[in-house]
């Protein structure tokens, strides 16, 4: 498990952040063979929700990850809005957590997102401490808050975060290097003409980018208690599914992956284990329903359920004394 180090904070006013020295080296890109430590193995601990669970005492934020959002509506009043956390967020409030949930820009850079996180804070905590926990890359966004803009209104006691490419995704380095330097630029310019939103996320996810940029300047901050989560595949993804592709792409230069991201890259802070035989989708609850169906008529039922999992990530801040 590859832990960051921290130094003790200065007496400066301004919070002083240890600097990364990882304890153990990631694994070089090689192929299907390499070997993954993937700490503790959970594979059917989520299965079923229990009768109770503890609460955490300071509010819940829930940061989303790449083309995320809080609530979606397609079609104004006339139809259901869409959560990003379909059914978790209901989950946690009937279990008395206080939670609030950010809405960052889809596919913006980190720091504008880090940025548009801490002013969702702000408004909503109004002065409480807060736990975070993020999903892919808002796990990015909310060590750049807390690293590098420092809000003086917001007050992080931990950030747990769910496959979150800490170390950068190996598939975003291939669709990087496929494009090329030449054609890049038209297509964010297209990206953004489409969808209205800027495109700077993209290259931020590469490996390059997180190993020469985002860790030497995101330093942990020694006040704020980092968990993190990590998932994988048991086998190849059915030929349909969006993840076929890049789980094979990551799983020779990474190894075990939820098909976006390795279990490597998910690794930092206190690792708190591998969900195994959950994609990236199932942990925020966005299974596939035909999948979970044909399973049970085969007399195999679905061994992860999102919301008993971040019931169960409340109680565990709640037993840390968050």
């Amino acid at each position: 498990m590859c832990r960051p180090a921290s130094s003790a904070a200065s007496a400066a006013p301004k919070r002083q952040f240890g600097a990364y020295a990882p304890l153990c080296r990631r694994i070089a890109p090689t192929d299907a063979r390499i070997i993954t430590d993937m700490g503790r193995e959970i594979a059917d601990e989520y299965a079923q929700l229990r009768d109770s669970y503890q609460t955490p005492k300071h509010p819940i934020v829930l940061a989303h990850g790449l083309l995320g959002f809080a609530e979606l509506k397609l079609a104004g009043s006339y139809l259901p809005s869409i959560s990003y956390w379909r059914g978790i967020k209901d989950a946690l409030s009937a279990n008395r957590a206080e939670v609030i949930t950010a809405s960052v820009p889809p596919s913006g850079s980190i720091e504008k997102r880090a940025a548009k996180l801490a002013a969702d804070i702000e408004a909503q905590a109004k002065g409480k401490s807060v736990n975070i926990i993020a999903h892919s890359m808002g796990g990015l966004d909310a060590r750049y808050m807390i690293s590098q803009l420092q809000p003086a209104s917001v007050d992080v006691k931990s950030l747990t975060t769910v496959s979150t490419p800490h170390h950068g995704s190996s598939f975003a380095d291939y669709l990087i290097d496929a494009i090329g330097p030449n054609y890049l630029p038209r297509l964010y310019a297209a990206w953004e003409q489409a969808t209205g939103w800027e495109p700077g996320a993209f290259a931020e996810l590469t490996t390059r980018y997180m190993s020469d940029e985002f860790i030497p300047k995101t330093p942990d901050d020694p006040t704020v208690r980092y968990f993190s989560y990590g998932a994988m595949v048991r086998h190849r993804p059915p030929l349909l599914s969006p993840f076929r592709f890049a789980h094979r792409l990551i799983k020779e230069r990474e190894g075990p992956n939820d098909g976006l991201v390795s279990v490597e890259s998910s690794k930092w802070g206190t690792y708190k284990g591998t969900l195994v035989g959950v994609n990236h989708l199932d942990l925020i609850n966005w299974s596939n329903r035909l999948r979970f169906t044909a399973q049970r008529l085969m007399g195999h039922p679905p061994s992860f359920n999102a919301v008993a999992f971040y019931l169960d990530i409340g109680e565990m801040l709640s037993k840390e004394g968050l």
